[in-house]
């Protein structure tokens, strides 16, 4: 009987001290894992001098400096997200860029793009869809085609000179790129009655809705650290980064019964040629008004990893040029 206690009494004593270690180990790990992520979560350096579309942006107000930080703070620890954006911008930036360019328009406008979409073609539950994030009324204010078969807002140089056409007309409206892309989210009718009741047209001054209030500033977030990506934690080697794809075009003004048997005879797969043309979006392209489209076209061995070193190729057929 006393050999069995002392066995029962030994065997306690090993499963309590198991229990202590554990607990011991789990607060420490925990503690640990704290410090790690308060040295990630510290900024060593925060922004002094900022702009948006050439536009001083005034980090001696507390509100604006903190609404920077909680966008910079969002976008630093949401760490797989932020690796995604810039692998994708390292593919589309290069065609977006020029377009803004040659349009005297801010480089800063691409980040828009990114807040909008994820640089994906996305859809919004409102129906926006695209890069830029168009509803269908203003895709077709702006000059793009939208319809069953036809949607120009998957079309990325087209779609980026709407959104410019787009902004230079709120700009012209309310003064400002930044009051510009506040109406390019809530809309011109919102800001307007917005304006008129607060009696100021400064973005920074405004009482605007949360998304709206956060728009501009997480666009700067992005910008900050796509511009400074290894400060904020951010090194991907050059390696990693998704690369231009190299096509070339084919110029269509007749009807395309199926798409399908089109990419076949171009000696192209049918989702290659989908993933190079989104905005072709079904399987056929009627054409009875003999409308000149420009198809992208992805030479099958560039599908493997060698087209890595290629640069993208600048669609010559495109007008890249807008007016105001």
């Amino acid at each position: 009987m006393r050999k069995s206690a002392i066995i029962l009494l030994f065997l306690l004593a090993v499963v309590l001290s198991a229990a202590v270690a554990f607990i011991v180990s789990v607060n420490f790990g925990k503690a640990e894992k704290h410090e790690i992520l308060l040295q990630i979560a510290d900024i060593d350096e925060f922004p002094t001098d900022l702009t948006f579309m050439g536009e001083p942006v005034p980090l001696n107000n507390f509100d604006t400096r903190e609404s920077l930080d909680r966008e910079l703070q969002v976008n630093r620890m949401w760490h797989s997200q932020t690796i995604l954006l810039l692998k994708r911008a390292n593919r589309y930036f290069p065609v977006i860029e020029p377009i803004l360019k040659v349009n005297n328009v801010p480089d800063d406008l691409k980040y828009i793009a990114v807040i909008e979409s994820q640089l994906t073609n996305a859809v919004s539950p409102s129906g926006a869809k695209g890069f830029w994030q168009m509803l269908q009324a203003t895709a077709g204010d702006f000059g793009l085609e939208v319809n069953d078969d036809v949607d120009e807002r998957y079309n990325l140089e087209k779609s980026t000179i709407a959104a410019i056409r787009y902004f230079k007309r709120m700009k012209d409206r309310y003064g400002s790129w930044t009051m510009a892309a506040a109406a390019y989210n809530i809309g011109m009718g919102n800001l307007s009655k917005l304006i008129d009741i607060q009696e100021t047209n400064n973005y920074y001054d405004l009482v605007l809705g949360e998304e709206t209030e956060r728009y501009v500033f997480r666009a700067l977030a992005v910008k900050q650290i796509f511009e400074n990506p290894q400060k904020y934690g951010f090194d991907i080697p050059t390696g990693n980064l998704y690369k231009p794809l190299p096509y070339t075009t084919v110029e269509v003004d007749t009807t395309i019964e199926n798409i399908a048997d089109f990419a076949r005879s171009q000696n192209i797969n049918y989702k290659m040629l989908k993933v190079l043309n989104p905005w072709l979006r079904s399987n056929k392209l009627p054409n009875k008004k003999h409308k000149k489209y420009y198809i992208k076209l992805l030479d099958p061995k560039f599908r493997k990893i060698e087209f890595a070193e290629q640069d993208a190729l600048q669609p010559e057929d495109i007008e890249l040029k807008v007016g105001n």
